[in-house]
């Protein structure tokens, strides 16, 4: 399977949002949490630690499956991809990762971290639906 591109609307949909939930699987166990993003270039970027299960298993198969999403009274809106995940771990990426999410996430800039402490996701589209926008 090759990279998926977005539509206009999708991208705009995904840039507003930063909340999704991301699937990864260990032992045909599916493994599902919801994490903050970042979606640039048609790629999507999340942090995280290296003690979590989600990297455990990304390191042992990088498949996965994210969902953004807003449900609501007045309509229900998402993009759900399957997608292959690469760990981001050192270097210019890492750094350039970093700062994006230091600016955008509250979170980052209370509990802040370097190279070696946590990790960047990121996820490349092999396949996609959308509804609702």
């Amino acid at each position: 399977m090759g990279k998926v591109a977005f539509n206009k609307t999708e991208r705009e949909f995904l840039g507003r949002n930063e909340a999704c939930r991301i699937a990864t699987c260990h032992c045909k166990i599916p493994h599902v949490v919801p994490v903050s993003y970042v979606f640039e270039g048609d790629a999507f970027y999340i942090a995280t630690d290296y003690e979590t299960r989600k990297y455990e298993n990304i390191k042992d198969n990088n498949k996965v499956a994210l969902t953004v999403d807003v449900y609501n009274s007045v309509g229900n809106k998402a993009v759900c991809v399957q997608g292959q995940a690469e760990i981001i771990e050192k270097g210019k990426e890492f750094a350039r990762l970093y700062k994006i999410f230091h600016e955008r996430f509250e979170w980052v800039r209370e509990d802040p971290w370097g190279e070696g402490e946590a990790l960047f996701l990121k996820v490349t589209a092999t396949g996609k639906v959308s509804w609702g926008l």
